[in-house]
């Protein structure tokens, strides 16, 4: 049992990747790797926020006067019960950090794309969102204009063909692919299953896996109900939210008209 105002990492790994994760501020002072969703301790929490992890290195005296500071605040604030280290030792999946992109003034990584997105350039985001920093900024620009704004807006460029571009497609992978390798999340089998999803509704090869055709009809309908971008992504999130969780926990569970019906008792004289 963890003690008061703690959290154990088996419990915070059920809520990594999920829209009620709770804001992770991490304390370690220029670390390689961190928790998937985690932000940096010198950084503001928003107001709006209002369920914390504090993580250290070992959940010693740092942590728990964070926490003990952010509840006089009003917040509802934890302790990752034995640090990073602990979520190391258990086996957990965590970010490398070299790849996140240098955070603007507003401490938020900032990304620009193409506009009127299908499928990674909705997957991506919602990658980024739940598993680097949760309150990235997304720009959608004219393709022409990709590289243009990147370079005036110090955003992170991404899913645009221009060899220049870090994060696109590389032979047979797409973007969302060589984003889960470079933040060291290929290992996660939930995203590896995401991640072919994905893949083969991307990429014209509904064949890799039998949702992805599901996907990229979603996808498509997407886009076409929604005229803004922005809109298209918050409606996006929920379906990759969905996905992640049926790859996680419900890839076994079958659904048929009788699947859930209430078995009967025959009642014999």
């Amino acid at each position: 049992m963890p003690a008061l105002h703690a959290i154990t990492p088996e419990k915070l790994s059920r809520l990594v990747g999920t829209a009620g994760c709770p804001r992770i501020i991490d304390l370690r002072p220029s670390p390689a790797r961190g928790i998937p969703g985690a932000v940096p301790g010198d950084l503001p929490t928003p107001s709006s926020v209002d369920a914390v992890i504090v993580v250290d290195q070992d959940g010693s005296t740092a942590a728990v006067a964070a926490a003990a500071v952010m509840r006089s605040d009003g917040k509802d604030a934890e302790v990752l019960e034995g640090g990073f280290a602990a979520w190391e030792r258990a086996g957990l999946p965590s970010v490398k950090l070299a790849h996140v992109p240098q955070r603007r003034p507003d401490g938020r990584t900032w990304w620009v794309t193409r506009s009127r997105p299908k499928v990674d350039r909705i997957a991506c985001p919602w990658l980024i969102r739940r598993f680097v920093d949760p309150d990235a900024r997304f720009l959608f620009v004219p393709p022409a204009e990709v590289l243009a704004v990147a370079a005036q807006d110090q955003a992170e460029p991404f899913d645009i063909v221009d060899d220049g571009v870090v994060w696109s497609h590389r032979g047979e992978l797409c973007t969302f692919d060589v984003m889960i390798e470079a933040f060291g999340l290929a290992d996660h089998a939930p995203l590896a299953r995401l991640a072919a999803i994905v893949r083969g509704a991307d990429t014209d090869r509904l064949d890799i896996a039998p949702e992805a055709a599901g996907l990229l009809a979603i996808s498509l309908g997407l886009s076409r109900s929604h005229g803004d971008d922005h809109e298209q992504l918050d409606a996006g999130m929920a379906i990759y939210d969905a996905l992640y969780r049926w790859a996680r926990d419900a890839q076994a569970e079958r659904h048929s008209w009788l699947s859930h019906q209430p078995s009967r008792v025959r009642v014999t004289a």
